[in-house]
């Protein structure tokens, strides 16, 4: 609890020295970063690199982890359509589990009877960046184009208001995350992520279930990829196996 409030308070001073004017956002560092959470753990399972992500970051609106101890987000990462999205989404709906799906803006415009059925089921439509770029290296105004132009096209096309970004290749900078924040976005990086997005060499569906299933941890961000045949064939047992553990499924900020 008291961690809870040190956070709280420590986001709250940086929220209000935080200007969102183009002056002082220019002024912010721009060294690029690549995310990983790291395989240490504390005594709840819940890696380490992730909370201290939260604490650097979070008065930028972005979490690599949620607080709830009870929780776990299913996100898939949509960079192109590889056959199983219908799979996987036809598990989500018969265990009744809302996900959230990050686009890029090629998935998006390709894609438009997956992208509606995402929607109509009740997941997340969250942007990955119109041509999938990595943040920290554009200029202020090609990044904000890079969030906006996709948040437009799926605005108009879709009626959908997306509210959640995710940074390509996981690469942001403290310039880029203080953008988003600007655009209106809070950005979900993850807790939870293995190499399951080489179609060419996919994980053996026993090894990675093992590695998931025990990876499990309250407020895992779960990052997966759609078009992975591993992740596809798994995911019925992957739900259960986080139910059996005593988590509930659901959205980020859903209560």
């Amino acid at each position: 609890m008291l961690k809870k409030i040190i956070t709280a308070v420590i986001a709250a001073v940086c929220i209000g020295t935080l200007s969102v004017n183009a002056a002082d956002i220019n002024s912010l560092d721009r060294t690029c970063h690549g995310y990983g959470q790291g395989r240490e753990v504390d005594d709840c399972n819940r890696p380490t690199g992730a909370a201290a992500f939260n604490d650097e970051y979070g008065c930028y609106g972005c979490r690599a982890m949620l607080d709830d101890d009870k929780k776990i987000c299913l996100t898939f990462d949509q960079g192109y359509e590889n056959g199983y999205t219908g799979q996987i989404l036809d598990t989500l709906k018969e265990k009744n589990v809302r996900a959230v799906f990050f686009l890029t803006g090629d998935y998006a415009k390709r894609n438009e009877k997956l992208v509606r059925r995402m929607i109509d089921e009740g997941h997340i439509i969250g942007n990955h960046g119109m041509e999938h770029l990595s943040l920290p290296s554009l200029s202020i105004e090609d990044a904000e184009n890079e969030i906006m132009s996709l948040h437009e096209f799926v605005k108009e096309k879709y009626g959908c208001e997306m509210q959640y970004f995710r940074p390509p290749c996981g690469e942001y900078s403290e310039q880029s995350m203080a953008i988003c924040q600007k655009l209106g976005y809070k950005t979900l990086l993850w807790s939870f992520a293995y190499e399951d997005w080489n179609v060419n060499s996919q994980p053996d569906p026993s090894a990675a279930f093992k590695r998931v299933s025990e990876a499990a941890h309250g407020g895992e961000i779960c990052l997966l990829h759609s078009v992975s045949a591993t992740n596809a064939e798994i995911l019925p047992k992957v739900i259960d196996s986080f139910r059996e553990q005593g988590f509930e499924l659901g959205l980020p900020d859903e209560e």
